[in-house]
């Protein structure tokens, strides 16, 4: 079992950066994929970015690619998403989940970046960006 709980949400204008933490208890926590995950209002709930139990290999939506930035911290049980260059467009519940690592080079594959596919989720927290 992993509880996950989001901060670092807020308001910032266009242009702007906010970082994204996920605390998560449990001692397993390096043996687990995490993802972020973001819904909009009226909208599903897309996939962001992941990182693997070890840290060595991440993937990126290609709306975020080049200004998201997911970083794991095995030591003190810590996901982090840094964003950068935020666009209203970014404007959504932001929830960080967990699933059991499998094959790195899954990474990419729905395997990873499907929501379903994910066993443990946070409560979400809000980023609001203005234009």
């Amino acid at each position: 079992q992993v509880q996950l709980v989001e901060s670092g949400g807020g308001l910032v204008q266009a242009g702007g950066s906010l970082r994204l933490s996920c605390a998560a208890s449990g001692r397993t926590f390096s043996s687990y994929a995490m993802g972020w995950f973001r819904q909009a209002p009226g909208k599903e709930r897309e996939f962001v970015a992941v990182i693997s139990s070890s840290g060595g290999r991440t993937y990126y939506a290609d709306s975020v690619k080049g200004r998201f930035t997911i970083s794991r911290d095995n030591a003190k049980n810590t996901v982090s998403l840094q964003m950068n260059s935020l666009k209203p467009e970014d404007t959504a519940v932001y929830y960080c989940a967990a699933r059991s690592m499998g094959p790195t080079y899954y990474i990419g594959s729905a395997y990873y970046t499907g929501a379903g596919k994910y066993d443990y989720w946070g409560q979400g927290t809000q980023v609001t960006v203005s234009s």
